[in-house]
């Protein structure tokens, strides 16, 4: 430890040392950075420093949160010196951020412990029929196997045919092969995928590497040596009808943020009705 301070000491010398005297801010080995009548304990320093990181880490991390720390407190003291008794008057703002904050961890709590987040396969079925018309794609969506490999591998041929069979051996075949010998094989067959995902693949845009769809292959030779090969076994096109089992997913995150919504409501209007039973709510009428 008394390695750390020595070590954080001379951080704070090499950044302070041309804006004020060494003496200034080093006190008995035990504060780290001074800036006006604010001081920066090494106590405070060490905690903020992950153990088990090495030396220059932690010379960088404490050289980061020294000078974050002192613009902080430099800028807190000339809006001191600087700005009238009103523009200092910030007991509202803070008010209103305290209750703001007091009101986020309340409902936090009050979800938590009431939220049901199991949704069955009956209501997100539901949801897709009721609301058809938010899973209309606008991305191109499909199922594809996705193969990057050097174009003089002698496995290339045989991948390119196994990964587009429909036989379980087949299949199997071309993954065991594509480990040894690929640079990198994908197989989204089982899953629906947006466009965005493959193209990123190829390196490309989508809207360039569908126009290099011929037949159910999309092939790009690469200048480095390697060949991008996807095989696509279905599409779905923008404007058409999302599968269920795409939008399965976000059907659910959508029944359980309308639930929670819904209890927020409650909470809200049980809080108000409350209040005004008891009196403890009153609204004066005008005369």
């Amino acid at each position: 430890m008394d390695n750390c301070r020595i070590l954080f000491a001379c951080i704070v010398i090499a950044l302070l040392t041309s804006c004020r005297a060494i003496g200034d801010f080093v006190h008995d080995g035990d504060v780290a950075a001074k800036v006006g009548s604010h001081k920066l304990y090494l106590s405070e320093l060490e905690a903020l420093i992950p153990n088990g990181v090495s030396a220059e880490d932690s010379t960088r991390l404490a050289e980061q949160y020294i000078r974050s720390w002192a613009t902080g407190c430099l800028y807190a003291d000339m809006a001191e010196q600087q700005l009238s008794k009103s523009e200092k008057d910030v007991s509202r703002e803070l008010e209103d951020y305290k209750n703001s904050l007091l009101r986020y961890r309340y409902e936090q709590r009050y979800v938590n412990e009431r939220l049901d987040t199991t949704v069955s396969r009956q209501e997100i079925e539901k949801y897709y029929e009721d609301h058809s018309d938010l899973f209309i794609l606008d991305i191109p969506i499909l199922k594809a196997r996705f193969l990057d490999i050097m174009k003089d591998s002698p496995n290339y041929e045989t991948i390119r045919r196994r990964m587009s069979s429909n036989r379980y051996e087949d299949i199997a075949e071309a993954d065991s092969l594509a480990y040894s010998s690929a640079l990198r094989y994908v197989d989204w067959s089982e899953r629906w995928i947006d466009a965005v995902t493959l193209a990123r693949e190829f390196g490309t845009d989508y809207g360039t590497m569908l126009s290099k769809l011929s037949g159910s292959y999309i092939e790009m030779r690469e200048e480095r040596g390697d060949l991008k090969v996807a095989y696509v076994l279905e599409t779905r096109k923008v404007g058409t009808l999302a599968p269920l089992e795409y939008c399965e997913d976000r059907i659910r995150d959508i029944i359980i943020s309308n639930r929670k919504h819904r209890l927020l409501t409650t909470l809200e209007q049980d809080l108000l009705d409350d209040a005004l039973a008891k009196e403890n709510f009153i609204i004066y009428s005008e005369k």
